[in-house]
């Protein structure tokens, strides 16, 4: 049934986001041009740059894990880590509603050095501090363009990413203190205990297993260097964005390159449709458009010439990330740490409902 919503979810976003960017005739011909005056050996030396900030952008996204799972007594040697991660950070890109995410605690789980549910926890971790980062930037960026002429979806979405991650981090932050006492509160603001009982109980046993894992939170030493990798991973994906721009002769600066990541990374955070089809395209026009004048929401055919330069890019810069993740995830699946058999098992072994951190103690973090 979970899995039958979480499709059903992805193919709605699927079949929403390809209608608003679905080129029409006079929008094909126009990219066919686009793409004829653009000269390969002008655009070489941006593509080598942009794929060796691709490569500072896997090595940050992979190697930081590290650091939030010292904290609970597990190191992974680099190159089997960088193997996971990049299986996992592949799932996420195919499966639909989020659930890659569940990947990567799946394949820890198997390994057998943390439960599914405690790995989970640092994934949660993870999530909030980037989506701290990219909110507090698109909050930044969003309100310095705000007047009578910002879209009328700019500051709403700047105000619910903020708020939203604000959120997460004080889930966080009372969950380290009082674990269950805010799990609890947690279930019953939802009404979910009223409304389903035995889902409730289930929700919350592991719930309380994964907010346990919150406790890496307190080695200052590990959190501090997963936050620089953060930024350094954030960074290199926004100097990508700049420098794909201008490959393709698009006077984007270096502040709405960032907006724009910021911009599309809050977007794919919704339940994404499968390969992010249409969801990264559109989400990216949302972003350029503020800087470049002209509004993503509008009619192709109301268009100036900038927007099908700016289409051209999005779809590229969309084709040149999923053939990058697709290749690191194949070459982890043809390493010898992870297999297509632990794929498949992964993301049962994450959700599995047992009472693991019983018989798997969580270290306790440096002070």
């Amino acid at each position: 049934m979970k899995l039958a919503i979480n499709w059903l979810l992805s193919i709605g976003m699927l079949a929403l986001c390809v209608w608003l960017v679905w080129p029409n005739h006079e929008t094909r011909v126009q990219l066919a041009a686009v793409f004829e005056r653009l000269d390969l050996a002008t655009m070489a030396p941006y593509l080598a740059i942009y794929f060796g900030l691709l490569v500072v952008v896997q090595l940050g996204r992979s190697l930081r894990w590290n650091n939030l799972l010292a904290p609970l007594g597990v190191r992974i040697p680099n190159a089997e880590l960088l193997a996971m991660s990049s299986v996992g950070f592949m799932a996420i890109l195919a499966l639909p509603a989020r659930l890659g995410e569940l990947v990567r605690p799946g394949l820890l789980r198997k390994r057998g050095d943390l439960s599914a549910s405690a790995a989970l926890g640092t994934v949660a971790v993870e999530r909030v501090v980037d989506g701290l980062l990219v909110s507090l930037f698109v909050f930044g960026a969003l309100f310095s363009r705000r007047g009578p002429g910002a879209p009328s979806w700019m500051m709403p979405t700047a105000y619910i990413a903020l708020f939203v991650f604000l959120a997460a981090l004080m889930f966080v932050i009372f969950s380290i203190g009082r674990p269950e006492a805010t799990v609890r509160f947690c279930m019953r603001i939802s009404l979910l205990p009223k409304l389903a009982p035995r889902v409730a109980r289930v929700i919350e046993t592991k719930l309380l297993e994964m907010v346990r894992a919150f406790v890496v939170i307190r080695d200052k030493r590990n959190m501090a260097i997963f936050v620089l990798w953060s930024i350094v991973y954030w960074t290199a994906n926004g100097l990508g964005v700049y420098v794909l721009a201008r490959a393709f002769g698009l006077e984007l600066s270096i502040v709405g390159a960032f907006a724009t990541m910021g911009v599309c990374a809050v977007g794919i955070m919704l339940p994404n449709s499968p390969g992010l089809v249409g969801q990264f395209q559109y989400f990216t026009l949302l972003g350029v458009g503020l800087y470049l004048g002209f509004d993503a929401r509008q009619e192709q055919a109301l268009q100036p010439q900038v927007y099908f330069t700016a289409y051209a890019f999005a779809n590229m810069h969309y084709l040149l990330q999923v053939s990058w993740y697709v290749l690191c995830g194949a070459l982890g699946l043809a390493s010898p740490y992870v297999s297509f058999s632990d794929l498949r098992g992964a993301r049962k072994a994450a959700t599995a409902v047992a009472p693991e951190t019983s018989d798997k103690k969580l270290a306790q973090p440096e002070m």
